[in-house]
């Protein structure tokens, strides 16, 4: 009977060890796993760290463009550049003004439509005055006689306004200021038209 009793106490003892354990065990394996981020968040950490790794190497402007911001615009190379004076003229067949008629380049006359004495007719041109700027195109012949004095290109009436001051001239005829002439225009050829000219510096008239 005393030793029942003994094997009794001795199996109760050893099961509340048991259990004990039991628990402790799953409480540490709780505690790990609080402590522990989901394998899911460290992936997305570490892909994180990876991109930024990257990033940190790139030049800025693809790294603008990779986040949806506009990269900046790339100016083109010139074919030929340099400076000239320039005049303006707006030659629609009106004959307003010494009007000749429409452009030699067979387009109507625009906003943006410049006479070279020699380049290329529909070849792209950007000119440049005290840091305006407008790309326009050769679509006409001039000027004639003042290109032998050193004016290589005819501006239309709204790109010689816009370079002189910013403004808007008194109509298509009238630049609305004094000056007939801009000196030190800078010019750049940004692409050769297929239209007849040659190529290069700009020559005097030739008709």
């Amino acid at each position: 009977m005393k030793q029942q009793a003994l094997n009794t106490a001795v199996a109760g003892i050893l099961g509340a060890v048991f259990v004990g354990g039991v628990a402790a065990g799953a409480a540490t394996k709780v505690a790990n796993a609080a402590n522990e981020e989901p394998t899911g968040n460290r992936a997305a950490a570490q892909s994180q760290e990876l991109a930024l790794a990257r990033d940190s190497e790139r030049p800025v402007w693809k790294i603008q463009k990779r986040q949806g911001a506009a990269a900046p615009e790339m100016r083109s190379r010139a074919l030929a550049s340099g400076t000239t004076k320039a005049s303006y003229f707006w030659d629609d067949g009106s004959g307003v003004r010494g009007d000749t008629g429409a452009p030699a380049g067979g387009k109507p006359m625009q906003k943006g439509l410049f006479a070279s004495p020699s380049w290329p007719l529909h070849s792209k041109v950007r000119v440049t005055y005290q840091g305006r700027s407008v790309t326009g195109f050769v679509g006409d012949r001039g000027p004639g006689e003042p290109s032998h004095r050193g004016v290589m290109l005819d501006l239309d009436t709204y790109t010689f306004r816009y370079l002189y001051d910013g403004g808007k001239p008194s109509s298509n005829y009238d630049a609305g200021v004094g000056a007939g002439h801009l000196n030190d225009v800078k010019y750049e050829v940004l692409s050769w038209g297929s239209g007849a000219g040659e190529k290069g510096a700009p020559q005097p008239f030739k008709g």
